[in-house]
């Protein structure tokens, strides 16, 4: 691109605080910042804005109405994405870059129809479908992609080993400064989180997230920490996920503890942009269990919020953590992942806050991950594809 400034479009699935939308708006924000020419596509909902600001322009894609079934609600997004991108004129971007299924497929359909020449798209991880189209829009929407990236070494390889599709590797960032702030000081005190101590699980109540053995290690130390009290925020997810929410709310009550403001178990449901920070600071141990992730942006979170974590011994976080920055649990055991909550809480788990965190947030940073996409971009514009109208 000889140094000039490229016109790059972003699209994500969704307005609503997920780890996707996240990367994509820092991304941006980041991009921008290195004077690149950014515009974010997203779905949105009666005219829902972008969950936080952006200094880069935003496209806010309108969704027309649609049935109760997730595969109704996908095409609907994936119409939505078409026609924005459409109407905006798409020969005049340099790259088109999708962040997820939904998006990929708008793009794969629109290269298909010859309107655009190609796209590249990031995989953070991928899910298991039982209807065949959602797994079929999974598949198209990196097998049709003329680049593909992955957050994560392990992601990496399993796009390598199981699908035949070789990936670059482009890291994840963290906002230090964001979570070293308060935040909003009295979204704790609203939400009735009282606990001592308190843990904290990000993302809502989800299989993928490990919810249910959380709660078991929760009920765990609970016979030692009585007045612990288990936080879950967030969990504005597009799948459903109710009936995973009906085991845990049964079982919850099966172990006698309440959920509400103020008790036991605080569901928060989504939040402000501001809260995030917040509880992380409030909290005594962040937990992130999870069975899956791409590369699980809420472990640097937490630390750059000072909150020690406890974390799945499993790829990816094997890969980028260590036993000086969190205390490992083996997640489909619930009396382990309470054994690592006692250690985080006593004496913050030996984290290694001085040198070890500080080291570790300084290599995920929002400006190297727009460096390494930049050259990526550089390299797909030349050699695979040039701009419409070239």
């Amino acid at each position: 691109m000889n140094g000039t400034a490229m016109r790059i479009a972003l699209f994500t699935h969704s307005v609503n605080p997920r780890g996707g939308v996240v990367h994509t708006l820092e991304l941006g924000r980041a991009l921008h910042e290195a004077g690149q020419d950014v515009t974010i596509f997203a779905p949105s909902v009666g005219g829902a804005p972008m969950f936080r600001a952006s200094p880069c322009r935003v496209v806010l894609a309108p969704v027309a109405a649609h049935g109760n079934d997730t595969v109704s609600m996908v095409r609907t997004r994936i119409d939505a994405l078409k026609t924005a991108l459409l109407e905006d004129g798409a020969s005049g971007f340099d790259v088109l870059h999708a962040q997820d299924s939904i998006s990929g497929n708008a793009l794969a359909e629109l290269r298909e129809a010859g309107a655009i020449r190609g796209f590249v798209r990031t995989v953070h991880h991928l899910d298991t479908f039982d209807d065949p189209r959602l797994s079929e829009w999974q598949r198209r929407a990196f097998a049709d992609a003329d680049a593909v990236f992955c957050v994560s070494d392990a992601w990496t390889r399993k796009m390598r080993d199981e699908y035949g599709v070789t990936a670059s590797v482009v890291n994840n960032g963290v906002d230090v400064m964001r979570f070293r702030s308060s935040g909003d000081p009295d979204a704790c005190m609203k939400l009735g989180v009282i606990g001592k101590p308190v843990v904290l699980a990000v993302g809502g109540i989800e299989e993928r997230k490990n919810t249910l053995q959380l709660l078991e290690a929760f009920a765990l130390l609970r016979q030692t920490h009585p007045n612990a009290q288990l936080v879950i925020a967030g969990g504005a997810s597009l799948l459903d996920h109710d009936a995973y929410t009906r085991r845990f709310i049964a079982r919850a009550a099966q172990r006698g503890l309440r959920i509400g403001q103020g008790e036991p178990i605080v569901v928060t449901g989504p939040l402000d942009d501001a809260a995030i920070p917040a509880l992380m600071r409030r909290a005594d141990v962040v937990s992130m269990v999870s069975l899956r992730e791409g590369f699980g942006l809420v472990t640097l979170e937490a630390l750059a919020a000072g909150a020690p974590v406890v974390v799945s011994q499993i790829e990816p976080f094997t890969g980028y953590l260590d036993e000086r920055v969190c205390c490992w649990a083996q997640p489909d055991d619930a009396a382990s992942i309470a054994d690592a909550l006692r250690r985080a809480l006593h004496g913050r788990g030996g984290i290694d806050f001085e040198h070890a965190v500080p080291e570790l947030l300084a290599r995920f940073s929002w400006h190297e991950s727009a460096r390494r996409h930049i050259a990526l971009y550089a390299d797909y514009a030349q050699h695979i594809m040039q701009p419409l109208g070239a």
